[in-house]
């Protein structure tokens, strides 16, 4: 027997909702809660002033947020879809918070729960997966970014310690660290390294002049000689494996966290056309806006349904880089297109930060380069589908 549908909720189309479990649709609403009192009262001042308050971490920390993917020493022990869910909800805040939660979690307290010793896991993990420590990841460099195994920081044995010496650029959190999870070359190998931002000899100046990810700490981290013990080396992995698998998690984030950006600047879009009069009637009624508001709609739809699909996948253990590698290559620009979009329909109130539209483009100019820039996610799809390699 025919019924007749409801009409679909604009700010969720297809209903994805209903592929949730009630465990989820809770995390959700809690999250969502967390940052629509908290951070968007005050995010615009935050991206102004260019900060993240520190004591974010130890809020978030309290929600089972930090490594929330992690099983034991504090974590969560959350699926793949429960971390996706969270970082969709932080990014439609603004994609500075949802960075901070993915580098403490995919990025610092990764490589110690999956490569570390049993002590630099009881030592690193608890504090960080409670927001108490904050940790970055020292990967990218000044000369190396798509070419991460072209790194020239360097790690030396002196007896039975380490040396290291070098240079990375661009680390979210690292001004603000406790810990810095380092990657370095060595006679072995490349090598990680937990690295106290106390440390002799390490340093983390900030990067001044940001456009985009303001709310955010972004630094350099300069190694000058800095001697560790041998304990501080992560055991369980001496190649390029190491540093790849721990962009590959948080690329998964981002696939999630670019959605949630731009789920915001729809809804912005959305509710000031149907406000904004011109000629005597909304906006929303003229031809040009609706195909704009429905690229959007379409593109939130196609791209949470690709997120939720690769999480599940991920949860099933049947997840390739390669999976990751389109989520975040079309997820990514995408949610950028949605974000230039929403700003046109909000006309010259799209650039103020009165509105989220601008800071969500902004900070997805950040999201297109990181954690493997669009090119290098169209060569990986590349040498997936035709065998061939084309870089080195």
């Amino acid at each position: 027997m025919a019924t007749t549908a409801a009409r679909p909720d604009p700010r969720d189309f297809l209903d994805i909702a209903q592929l949730l479990t009630p465990e989820e649709t809770m995390l959700r609403d809690t999250v969502r809660k967390f940052v629509t009192d908290r951070v968007l009262p005050n995010i615009a001042e935050w991206f102004e002033q260019g900060i993240l308050p520190r004591e974010l971490a130890q809020e978030v920390g309290r929600l089972g947020l930090l490594g929330m993917h992690l099983e034991g020493y504090g974590c969560a022990g959350g699926s793949a879809v429960d971390y996706g869910i969270a970082c969709m909800e932080l990014e439609a805040g603004d994609s500075g918070l949802r960075s901070m939660v993915s580098v403490q979690g995919s990025l610092a307290m990764y490589p110690i729960w999956a490569f570390g010793s049993e002590e630099q896991k009881s030592e690193w993990l608890p504090a960080m997966a409670a927001g108490e420590a904050i940790g970055c990841f020292g990967l990218t460099e000044p000369d190396s970014g798509s070419d991460p195994a072209s790194m020239r920081t360097h790690a030396r044995r002196d007896g039975s310690d380490w040396i290291i010496n070098g240079t990375k650029m661009w680390i979210s959190n690292g001004s603000v660290a406790d810990v810095a999870v380092v990657w370095a070359r060595t006679d072995d190998g490349i090598r990680g390294f937990v690295v106290p931002t106390d440390t002799p000899g390490f340093s983390a100046p900030d990067i001044g002049g940001k456009l985009s990810l303001r709310a955010s700490h972004t630094s350099e981290l300069v190694l000058d000689d800095v001697r560790l013990p041998a304990e501080a080396v992560l055991p369980g992995v001496a190649s390029m494996r190491g540093p790849l698998s721990c962009l590959n998690e948080a690329r998964y984030g981002i696939a999630w966290g670019s959605m949630g950006a731009a789920r915001a600047c729809y809804e912005s879009a959305l509710s000031y056309a149907t406000e904004r009069e011109q000629f005597g009637r909304p906006i929303a009624s003229f031809q040009l806006t609706q195909r704009k508001l429905v690229e959007m709609m379409v593109a939130i739809n196609r791209g949470l349904l690709v997120a939720h699909h690769i999480g599940r996948m991920k949860d099933a253990g049947n997840l390739a880089p390669q999976h990751v590698s389109f989520a975040k290559f079309d997820n990514v620009r995408a949610a950028l297109h949605i974000a230039r979009e929403a700003r046109s329909v909000l006309g010259a109130n799209g650039i103020t930060l009165e509105y989220p539209v601008m800071r969500h483009m902004n900070n997805l100019e950040s999201v297109y380069t990181y954690e493997g820039t669009n090119e290098i996610h169209t060569l990986i799809l590349g040498h997936a589908i035709t065998g061939i390699q084309a870089f080195s």
